[in-house]
């Protein structure tokens, strides 16, 4: 998820302010339900940054309702992050969820191969991945706390506004990542375009010298 840093108060930032709390409440809601063809891969990634809590619970929906899952119905699932480090992994299995605290900042992968069968079979999964503030079990937080519903609301602002917060921060540095890459790039070019040039003219004296060279020789010139 990408959000834009707000610098000033203006018609802009106030868009796109609603724009990430609508997808912060909204993303606690939704799940993804996709199709895995039997001897196949599929991935999905989630730009977490770090110290972000993220679980995920995914089950394969059962196409004979009341009746147990075949065999064949079975998949393995592998999280993993950006550097390649393992957070979760399952093996020939049917559903299960999965927890953790972000260790580094990036894109987490998680996918899902599913068993070869003859004849193929094709998988209905269903993925459920919360991260941040849509992370957290606010029902249980009411429990433990015995706090009313609009206490309950004001936690759940008090922690979308730090994790803004925490974003715009992320996004910042992001920023200058992109910034310095820029430069560099922007450096580099003009580098090259000053090299570029240089054998032009070069290959261009070496051309101009050896015709000169050659209509001498024929007392041309």
């Amino acid at each position: 998820m990408i959000i834009i840093p707000i610098i000033r108060f203006n018609h802009k930032p106030l868009l796109h302010l609603s724009l990430l709390i609508l997808v912060l409440f909204s993303s606690s809601i939704e799940s993804l339900r996709f199709e895995l063809q039997s001897g196949h891969t599929k991935c999905i990634s989630e730009d977490i940054k770090s110290n972000s809590m993220t679980v995920g619970k995914y089950t394969v929906i059962n196409p004979n309702e009341g009746y147990p899952l075949p065999d064949s119905h079975r998949f393995t699932v592998r999280v993993t992050s950006s550097h390649g480090n393992n957070f979760h992994y399952g093996d020939r299995v049917q559903s299960g969820q999965f927890a953790f605290v972000a260790a580094e900042s990036g894109d987490y992968m998680t996918c899902f191969w599913a068993v070869d069968n003859k004849p193929p079979v094709t998988l209905t999964i269903d993925l459920e991945w919360k991260t941040g503030v849509a992370a957290k079990d606010w029902s249980n937080v009411a429990k433990k706390g015995q706090v009313d519903v609009m206490e309950l609301e004001i936690k759940k602002l008090q922690d979308t506004v730090a994790s803004i917060h925490d974003e715009m921060f992320y996004l910042r540095e992001r920023e200058e990542e992109m910034q310095e890459l820029n430069r560099t790039t922007d450096s580099r070019m003009f580098w090259l375009s000053l090299l570029s040039l240089f054998v032009c003219l070069s290959v261009a004296g070496l051309q101009l010298w050896h015709l000169k060279s050659f209509f001498e020789k024929k007392k041309l010139i």
